[in-house]
């Protein structure tokens, strides 16, 4: 696929059928994720983890439903594998950058599963109710000072990724000339 076809392409998968991807592939994804423009070029203050442990995505989506106010939501969808993306802040709390950074790995990884045919979905509101639970973010095992700040979920889907129109008022645009 096309860069452009896989930008067109992309939308959120929320329907998984519990069929991991592969070994290969998951690898292909995280190396686009690596791929990734990182602010001063600092990737000793971005790290990924992998979950594939049904225990703990079950009690990360428990404690997002609850977060949520509503126990019957699924905020990992189902999703057999959960890629965290985290970083170390320079301060207390991630700031722009740190952010920045993490998202454009997490975008990075979800254009390869695009490509592949796999199914993904960027993940917020999981990513927040492990900020709120220092049991869970421990359970990441994650280098010491590092934070959770996005993620993205990957699996097999019965879904297909087509191309979409994107309206042009779609986001207002300003040009100074």
């Amino acid at each position: 696929m096309e860069t452009i076809n896989a930008l067109f392409s992309r939308k959120s998968i929320r329907n998984y059928t519990g069929e991991k991807i592969s070994e290969d592939k998951l690898k292909e994804i995280l190396k686009a994720a690596k791929a990734a423009p990182v602010g001063m070029g600092k990737y000793d203050t971005v790290h990924l983890t992998v979950i594939e442990n049904p225990e703990l995505l079950q009690d990360i989506d428990a404690a997002a439903a609850k977060m949520f106010g509503n126990p019957d939501m699924h905020p990992l969808y189902g999703a057999p594998t959960f890629v965290v993306v985290s970083a170390k802040p320079e301060n207390e709390t991630p700031n722009n950058v740190e952010f920045s950074n993490t998202a454009i790995m997490a975008h990075n990884m979800a254009l390869a599963a695009v490509d592949f045919g796999i199914g993904c979905c960027h993940i917020w509101g999981a990513v927040m109710a492990l900020s709120v639970s220092p049991d869970l973010v421990k359970r990441l095992e994650l280098p010491d000072g590092y934070t959770p700040c996005c993620g993205i979920v990957l699996g097999g889907t019965t879904e297909q990724y087509t191309m979409r129109d994107i309206p042009e008022n779609r986001v207002e645009v300003n040009k100074l000339n």
